[in-house]
């Protein structure tokens, strides 16, 4: 499928990286029908122009279907998530997002839309598989058997499926990627819901500016990660899909870092050393995580390739910059 002939509609598109999806779409020539998401229009991240920017609680059945009215591709970002804090403190929400999928595939189904792209996540995979921090990169058939992430993961792992059944019992043809760990510019750098990269430049920034120099880190600062920079993310999102890919695949990058060397890097962007605090007993998620880029590279002779070093100078910049504007009112 080449997107340029499709109508698209594009749900959470005032979270992260819905917005980013939308202007990115847009600027490939792509025509953009609808944008929707829950949030009142001015606390999107980004919003769009020549697009049909509708408010809407897409959980229910009837939003769905003025969503997916008159388009041909729908691309299913929208869910109740945030970072390791938020996730594992709010398993009902995250769990009901559920519905906000099933309904845009019931709508997308009723609608007569041609191609379906759902966002799941590193989540779903077996925590078994990631207890040390030498971990193994996650292939894509390591999600099962199943031991995904309590809450989101589940609810992630089952959207999958629903996904499958969809596509084999009515047709829609759906596309699934596993993001890994998205960061960037335009995304939450505060609140409880932002994630690794964003809140710790966010306590870098504030160290700096009040001379204190120390920082307090979640966990024991040896867990790893991988980062994804968002233009690599909706890069990979619209080739996964254009593409004949028929099964849930990785979407990340196989830069393996601990939590101790992303602290590392932004110190260096900031020109500072700080102290640092372990905090044990706050959320930190699994002990390792990291994409077995195998199957994307076969598949699309790509796979996401900023350097986290590149990628998290610039959203140092733009964090900052938002701060400097807070401090300003």
């Amino acid at each position: 499928m080449n997107l340029k002939g499709e109508k698209i509609a594009v749900c959470g598109a005032g979270g992260f990286i819905g917005g980013h999806l939308v202007k990115h779409l847009q600027a490939k020539g792509v025509e953009v029908v609808r944008a929707i998401d829950i949030k009142p229009l001015d606390e999107w991240y980004q919003v769009s122009d020549n697009v049909e920017n509708l408010v809407a609680d897409l959980k229910e059945k009837n939003n769905c279907c003025n969503a997916a009215k008159g388009v041909t591709a729908i691309f299913q970002l929208a869910a109740d998530m945030g970072g390791m804090g938020f996730i594992e403190n709010n398993k009902a929400l995250c769990m009901l997002s559920v519905l906000t999928t099933t309904h845009m595939l019931m709508a997308a189904k009723d609608s007569g839309v041609k191609r379906f792209f759902y966002s799941s996540s590193a989540c779903v995979y077996n925590g078994e598989k990631q207890k040390t921090a030498d971990v193994v990169p996650l292939k894509e058939e390591d999600a099962y058997p199943a031991l995904a992430e309590d809450g989101y993961g589940w609810e992630k792992l089952f959207s999958e499926r629903m996904c499958r059944h969809f596509e084999e019992d009515f047709g829609l043809e759906c596309r699934v990627a596993r993001y890994h760990n998205v960061y960037g510019p335009f995304g939450t750098w505060d609140g409880g819901r932002e994630k690794a990269p964003a809140a710790i430049c966010r306590k870098v920034i504030e160290a700096k500016a009040s001379g204190k120099h120390d920082i307090e880190i979640w966990g024991d600062g040896n867990q790893t990660r991988s980062f994804m920079y968002i233009d690599d993310c909706v890069k990979g999102t619209v080739a996964i899909a254009e593409s004949d890919i028929r099964y849930p695949i990785n979407l990340g990058s196989s830069e393996l870092v601990t939590i101790n060397e992303l602290v590392d890097i932004v110190e260096e962007i900031a020109g500072v050393r700080l102290k640092r605090h372990y905090k044990l007993d706050a959320p930190k998620g699994v002990n390792g995580r990291n994409s077995d880029n195998t199957k994307i590279l076969n598949e699309l002779g790509w796979e996401p390739s900023i350097r986290l070093k590149d990628g998290m100078a610039r959203t140092y910049q733009w964090i900052e910059e938002q701060m400097l504007v807070g401090a300003r009112r």
